[in-house]
């Protein structure tokens, strides 16, 4: 496989310091490998703080920035980031007000998330956690216990950075969290395998003409294989998925998202299937975002993810925001 990297033990740091020549408004610590929002921490405002392995940029670092997280701890590709990185952001973005760590359902970032609460608790910081787990797919897998959480990590993320934004406590910067994790669900399909840089090639083998319904953001298995299929069916699968589980009843964000390998081209004609069968089931979408926010490397694929909303929801969506990888309202 031919990447654009040096050798692959420094590809997290080599990405890093490009980071920080690109974005000056974040503070980039390359060697101890936390992204801080510049200016951090802001009096009277809760810090937010995520992470997770590299290798689904812009998730998390990208989303470093105001109207959403605070700080984020990139660990080694598609390995969770250390305690003692979580315990640098939360003191980093401490003012009093607090810390929320949003914590993906993976196994390694839910130990490391609760060793880093314990020991940014003994400095003095208060600490809420908020677990993601929107994955329909499979209720276990390889790196989880429970249902994984992956692209619905956004609407989390922004959700409750824009209420943080606004000076809210912690108690309810925590509640809004974990009411966006309940609304949402995520249904992921791969099309080619990801590659990792220290493995050189893919990571499991799909076969041409084979697709994988339900696959993790790391590749693990789904819910079946099948023969390759169309868009359109691609849509009908994803979408019952996500609805039969949620069962909203009230309007939908929705995220079409691409899994790092897939073009653009084709992204937006899924999300034309998408709002298809969305319709042909009579659920409203009050908006729709399109593009690679939550990746798995160079994986050829989609997820789709859906968040039930109501006004006070679908206002602090629409509440500016200003990262790297999602800016809108600025």
């Amino acid at each position: 496989m031919k990447m654009l990297i040096n050798v692959p033990e420094t590809v997290v740091a080599d990405a890093l310091r490009g980071i920080a020549a690109a974005h000056p408004e974040l503070t980039v610590d390359v060697e101890r490998r936390v992204i801080v929002r510049r200016g951090a921490p802001f009096e009277g405002k809760v810090g937010l703080v995520s992470g997770g392995g590299s290798g689904h940029e812009p998730l998390h670092g990208g989303f470093v920035g105001r109207g959403m997280l605070t700080a984020a701890c990139p660990g080694e590709v598609f390995t969770s980031p250390v305690p003692d990185q979580m315990v640098r952001a939360a003191t980093a973005v401490d003012s009093g007000a607090g810390v929320l760590f949003i914590v993906k359902n993976y196994t390694g970032d839910v130990l490391n998330f609760d060793m880093a609460a314990e020991l940014a608790e003994d400095e003095g910081v208060r600490v809420a956690k908020v677990l993601v787990n929107d994955d329909v797919a499979v209720i276990d897998s390889t790196y989880t216990a429970g249902r994984r959480g992956t692209s619905g990590t956004l609407f989390v993320e922004k959700i409750a950075g824009a209420l943080a934004e606004e000076g809210a406590p912690l108690d309810q910067v925590a509640d809004i969290a974990r009411r966006v994790n309940e609304s949402s669900r995520s249904f992921s399909v791969a099309l080619t395998a990801c590659s990792t840089p220290a493995k050189g090639g893919p990571t499991f083998d799909l076969p041409d003409g084979e697709l994988e319904l339900g696959v993790g953001i790391h590749g693990e298995p789904g819910r079946e294989r099948r023969a390759m299929m169309t868009s359109g069916e691609i849509a009908d699968a994803s979408v019952e998925a996500v609805v039969d589980d949620l069962k909203p009843d009230a309007p939908l964000l929705l995220l079409v998202n691409g899994m790092g390998g897939t073009p653009l081209l084709e992204l937006y004609g899924f999300a034309a299937e998408v709002h298809r069968v969305l319709a042909e089931r009579r659920i409203p979408v009050a908006r729709t975002l399109v593009g690679n926010y939550v990746t798995s490397l160079d994986m050829s694929g989609a997820s789709v993810s859906i968040c039930q909303v109501d006004e006070e929801l679908l206002r602090l969506w629409d509440a500016p925001v200003a990262t790297p990888g999602l800016r809108w309202g600025c």
